[in-house]
């Protein structure tokens, strides 16, 4: 048994402070981890170490409520809640103007709109035609709404947050329905992602699907990590107008 394991038996049997003060060290790096991949989409708004302190608050909820007989990891359990609170506290600042959402959602139909009338993606300056804006205000809008990607979806706790911690708490079987439909969106998101570029596939798959880094990624693709920032950015506003309501897709 791990030095972890006797921590763990100590703290469920005797809930002191002191003890679930040295689990709050132990996972302190899984916070910082997941503040980190959130930062992409958030950095321009909020600093590292406030996302790491709406973080911590979901830490200690996780170590609260974390039940081991369901089977699942802490850390796994822990991930969900520290997401959870950190983007709850996004939300509650409302810091996305009214404007910003409406151009994000045009800037997601021009997209679209471009690519099935050209039949490839459309340059920055054939977007920026579509959305009647100079090239650097269509590239300031791209970069604007990458936010948008992980604050203001309405239905983006309800439908991928919530139901997959559930999911996965309750360990539970899903229905043939609730199957059939885990597969289309699947199949939805494969598809979105086979229509990128290579290089943009490239930045998703190894951001999303490997863990990795911007400033790894700018390293393995011997370009600048603002440079790969833009291609990511460009990349999920792409998906974004493919997916539709399945967008919130990207995130979980």
């Amino acid at each position: 048994m791990t030095n972890l394991d006797n921590l763990w038996q100590a703290y469920i049997a005797n809930k002191t402070p002191a003890l679930k003060e040295k689990l709050i060290l132990h996972y302190a790096p899984l916070v910082k981890y997941v503040a980190g991949r959130l930062l992409v989409h958030i950095g321009q708004h909020v600093e590292f170490d406030d996302l790491v302190g709406y973080g911590i608050f979901g830490l200690i909820d996780a170590i609260d409520k974390y039940d081991n007989a369901k089977g699942v990891k802490f850390e796994t359990y822990a991930s969900f809640r520290i997401r959870g609170a950190i983007i709850d506290h996004i939300r509650r600042m409302d810091w996305v103007p009214r404007t910003l959402r409406q151009k994000n959602k045009q800037l997601e139909q021009a997209y679209t709109k471009l690519e099935d009338e050209l039949g490839r993606q459309p340059t920055d300056e054939e977007l920026a035609e579509k959305l009647e804006l100079s090239v650097e205000e269509a590239q300031d809008l791209m970069r604007k709404s990458s936010v948008l990607s992980l604050v203001s979806l309405d239905d983006y706790m309800e439908q991928n947050y919530e139901s997959s911690f559930t999911s996965l708490v309750a360990n539970r079987v899903d229905s043939p329905e609730e199957q059939t439909e885990r597969q289309e969106r699947k199949a939805m998101l494969a598809d979105a992602i086979s229509k990128l570029t290579e290089k943009e596939k490239l930045v998703i798959t190894l951001y999303y699907f490997e863990d990795l880094t911007l400033k790894e990624i700018s390293s393995i693709m011997k370009v600048s990590e603002s440079r790969i920032s833009q291609i990511h950015t460009k990349a999920i506003t792409r998906l974004q107008g493919k997916l539709g309501r399945y967008k919130g897709l990207l995130f979980t």
